[in-house]
Parts: structure tokens; sequence; C-alpha cells
């Protein structure tokens, strides 16, 4: 049995119909596709089969000994947990048809049956009603499962939020590290709201983005008069912050010579507006993060030593989303409901080759980078599922990274062990042959880690058959 069909046991059908060579012929169908159906001849039958398990789709014959299939449907949709419906019937009408989608049913289809489109149209049932299941599921693990704004169920995660709630009650600074976009300033905020200042301002600053010639001004304010252009006495971010938090994103690229200012209000809680003479003491926590080594810093002379000491008393690091495990589905799907409905687009979910295309891929650039490609997925996805071609090329890409140098080698000296070396076409049969194996035959996922379209490599394909 495939893994696709693996994956599709807990899927239970629900088949009604009163023809048993009809009823035997599509079990037999479902089956062979790896579906699990119970298959009953009447109405009555259906609502007590309803009551044992739920069913993910139940597909009924129209006309049924007794009560027809729209009392069974209407009975259906009367469900708090209401599976998809299929009607089937060998009197069907356009008004029948018109009337049974009216009343709920997803789909409609006349006999003779066509197994083929039978089957498209039940495995299309069976995927919208996964991803619709998917979506509520998310959005309740979303709604239960955040902590002020930062979002994840995975060890690592449950870790950090355990340290936050036992930093928000210290007095101290903190030091938040980690790589780019794995969500330092929500880290920093959520630090704040654990704490006493939770009432009181929280100030971000970017120590990266002021000129330096204007941080200490930033920081400390000014007096009117002070330097050219200071027209009238301003107040810094630490008379801001005053009673609250003030977060400095990366503290790495501080200068010097303000470093040692910021440590002596660290020490004493006095600040000098910059042309003033006179100092002033202010209440402000700092939280501090960096995604650079500041151990490093210090050895190159850019980093005071005593800084990172006062500093690093209580240090955070945010976990990147590689270490998260099953975070990514959950962030994928947060991001996915957010700018679908931002967008106002009914996109109920990602395929299985677009989900595990992103777990195959690092993400160097974290949850910020996971955002921007689905953001880019949604802006594209024309349908109700994000698929593989809607995601950025560089993380389609990351798949074929899936193959190591090493298996390549194996398949050339493969190819090569004979009397003879293969042609150029010859070669390229088999190494596609080898992507199928080691992709279980998914042509898709095959043709993304060959980057090439299906449509080539069925062209490939019909070649290679072509020659045998």
């Amino acid at each position: 049995m495939s893994s696709k069909a693996k994956s599709r046991q807990a899927e239970q059908v629900l088949l009604v119909e009163d023809d048993r060579g009809l009823r035997e012929l599509l079990t037999d169908e479902l089956r062979d596709a790896g579906v699990q159906v119970t298959a009953v001849e009447s109405a009555e039958a259906a609502l007590d089969a309803t009551s044992k398990f739920a069913p993910a789709l139940i597909i009924s014959d129209l006309r049924l000994p007794g009560r027809d299939g729209f009392d069974l449907l209407q009975e259906v949709r009367a469900m708090q947990d209401s599976p998809a419906f299929l009607i089937i019937t060998g009197f069907g009408t356009i008004s029948q048809a018109v009337e049974a989608l009216k009343q709920g049913a997803d789909e409609f289809l006349t006999k003779p049956l066509d197994l083929e489109h039978f089957m498209l149209c039940v495995n299309r049932l069976l995927e919208t009603r996964r991803l619709r299941g998917e979506v509520q599921r998310y959005r309740g693990l979303v709604s239960e499962d955040h902590f002020h704004g930062l979002v994840g169920q995975s060890r690592s995660m449950q870790s950090l939020y355990d340290q936050i709630r036992q930093l928000g009650q210290a007095v101290g600074p903190v030091l938040v590290i980690g790589e780019s976009g794995t969500g330092k300033e929500l880290v920093a905020r959520a630090v704040h709201d654990e704490s006493h200042r939770a009432s009181g301002p929280f100030q971000a600053v970017n120590c990266a983005g002021v000129p330096a010639e204007l941080l200490e001004s930033e920081f400390f304010g000014h007096e009117a008069g002070a330097f050219t252009g200071a027209v009238k006495a301003h107040k810094g971010l630490f008379d801001q912050a005053n009673g609250g938090t003030l977060f400095l994103d990366e503290l790495g690229e501080m200068p010097l010579a303000l470093q040692a200012k910021l440590l002596r209000v660290l020490q004493d809680g006095v600040i000098r507006p910059v042309g003033g003479s006179k100092e002033h003491t202010v209440d402000v926590r700092i939280v501090a993060a960096t995604n650079r080594n500041l151990e490093e810093r210090i050895e190159a002379g850019e980093f005071r030593e005593d800084l990172f000491y006062r500093l690093e008393t209580f240090t955070l690091r945010v976990p990147p989303l590689r270490e998260r495990g099953e975070d990514l589905e959950l962030l994928a799907a947060l991001f996915l409901t957010r700018f679908a409905m931002q967008m106002e687009r009914d996109i109920q979910g990602f395929s299985g080759d677009a989900l595990a295309t992103l777990k195959n891929y690092a993400f160097p650039g974290n949850v910020r980078e996971l955002q921007n490609a689905v953001e880019r997925a949604v802006t594209f996805c024309q349908g109700d599922t994000i698929n593989v071609e809607h995601l950025p090329m560089r993380i389609r890409g990351g798949e074929r990274r899936g193959i190591p140098a090493e298996a390549v080698d194996q398949v050339m000296r493969q190819v090569s062990d004979g009397p003879m070396l293969p042609t150029l076409a010859e070669l390229e049969h088999r190494y596609i042959r080898y992507v199928l194996d080691q992709v279980g035959g998914n042509k898709r996922r095959a043709a993304a880690m060959l980057d090439v379209s299906r449509r080539t490599l069925y062209r490939k394909l019909d070649e290679e058959s072509g020659t045998v």
C-alpha cells in the first residue's frame, strides 16, 4: 500500500446504495484507493452507522427504499460535525441537482458512473474536508496556544515561555539572543507584559537604524540649542520609557562611546540630556537583543566586556525555526489564515506536497521568511489550496538539496557499470527513475527536485517508454 493510501486509513466513507452490484463495485474502488468504507443499503441503516462513527464523506443514492437521499441529506446537515455529501442517482435531472445543492450536497453525479471521475470527486471532497478541518484546528490552536503574541507548541518554545514568566518578576536587564527573524522583539514585549511594568510604556529602537551622530540625543534627549538644528528641547527614549521597558534591538551595532553611557545608566539609573548641565533619575528596564556573537565582538574590540557581563545575567535564547518541529506547520497555517482574510481569499490550506516542501526547507530567515513565503503563496494562489508552485523558488529549490551528492555519485557508478558507457539520453532517463524511486513515485515532488515542470517530466517519461 502506498504512503498516500496509508494516510487515508482514518478517512471513513459511508456508502449508501441499494443496488448490490453497484454497492460492491464502489466499495472495491474505494478500498483499492486506501479509503476505509462502510456500505449500507438504506437511509435508516446510514443514520444508525453515523451514531457509531463519524464519516468524513457520505455517498448516497437518491432513490432508496423507505427514506430517500434527500431525507438523509437533511438529517446529516443537522449534525454538529457534518460530513461531506455526494449524491448519485440514475434519475438525475437539472432540477434535482439544483435542489440537492440547495439542501447542502457537495456534489451530484448521475448513473452510469464514470469510475475515474467518481474517484476524482471523492478525493476532492475528502481533501477539501481535511483542509477545512485543519484550518479550524489551527485557528483553535492559535487562539489557545499563544503567549503574548508568540505562537508555538514545541518543547523549546514552552521552555522559553517558562523563562519569560520567571524573568518577568526579576528587575535586572535582559539579553535576548537569536538569529535574525526569530521574533526577538516579540520576546522583549512578552518580558515587559509579564513584569510589574506591564502598565508602563514599551519603547523600542533599532541601534543600527539611527545615525551614529544622533544616537546620544535619541537615547538621552537634548536641550534647546545643544547642536545645530536643536531648536527645542527633546525627551530621549529613556525619559519616554520611564516606568516601563526600553528595547534595544541590534545592540551589537551600538558605538563604543554610547555603550559606556548605557553601562552607567544600568549601574546608576541617571541620565544627562545632550547640552544639559543636570542629571536626573530614570526607572527603566533594559531588554537588549542581538543576532551577533557578542563575545566575538569583545575579542575584536567592538563591544565592552563589562557591559556584556552586566547584560548577560538574564539571557533568553530564541530558538530558530528549524529547532521548533511541529511549530512550522502551526505558524504556516496561522499566516495563511491571516493573509487569506486580509486578501479576502477562500483558501483552505496547503496540499500535502506543499507542506512537505516547507518542512524540508531549512528557513535561514526563520519565522519572518516563512511569513513572507506564505504571503506570496496566498497572493498567487487562484484556487482553494496552496500548492508547491505557489511557493518561492528558493523554497522549492530547497527540496532538491534532499538528494545528497554521494547519492548522485552512486547513480553515476551504477549507470557506468557495464561494457559500454550510457548515452546522455539513457543517463537522463536512469536519473529520473532514481529520483522517482526516492520520492515513492510522486511526480510532483520529483519534478520539484529535478527543477523541471511536471509537463516536462511527463514528456521525458513518455520519451523513455517510447524507446523501450
